[in-house]
């Protein structure tokens, strides 16, 4: 079981932090929006997942939505967010944020930070500097 989920759907940036994860010995697994809790509830149950990686522009347009339904539900609260996002986008970020997304950051944050930021989901540090 993976240590994060990944909501991504750009392959190859999936695929950059499928990488990163795995030179930085963190268990990554993408999946769909509509295949999440299926996810956290196969390794919720284990306590093995500690932590999701939202592209907040997410073509599924409900990236928002689902970020408030993990903060709402009990089970997956304390499950740690981390959203990104297009610099520009100030509106999307506070609707994040007002979500309950816990860190979001502009994708060229999210990715100079990456392996930070995935040891720091995963419970093996805490990344060097955030920027939310």
């Amino acid at each position: 079981m993976p240590d994060v989920l990944l909501v991504v759907d750009d392959l190859f940036f999936l695929a950059k932090i499928q990488q990163t994860a795995k030179l930085t010995g963190v268990s990554v697994q993408g999946v769909p929006p509509a295949k999440l809790q299926e996810s956290l509830a196969q390794g919720g149950s284990r306590g093995v997942i500690r932590g999701i990686v939202v592209d907040l522009n997410h073509r599924s347009g409900s990236a928002v939505d689902l970020i408030r339904g993990l903060k709402d539900d009990p089970s997956t609260a304390t499950l740690l967010v981390i959203g990104f996002l297009s610099h520009v986008q100030a509106d999307l970020a506070q609707a994040a944020r007002s979500a309950g997304c816990d860190m979001v950051l502009a994708r060229s944050a999210f990715t100079q930070q990456l392996p930070a930021l995935l040891r720091k989901l995963a419970g093996k540090g805490a990344p060097e500097t955030e920027r939310s």
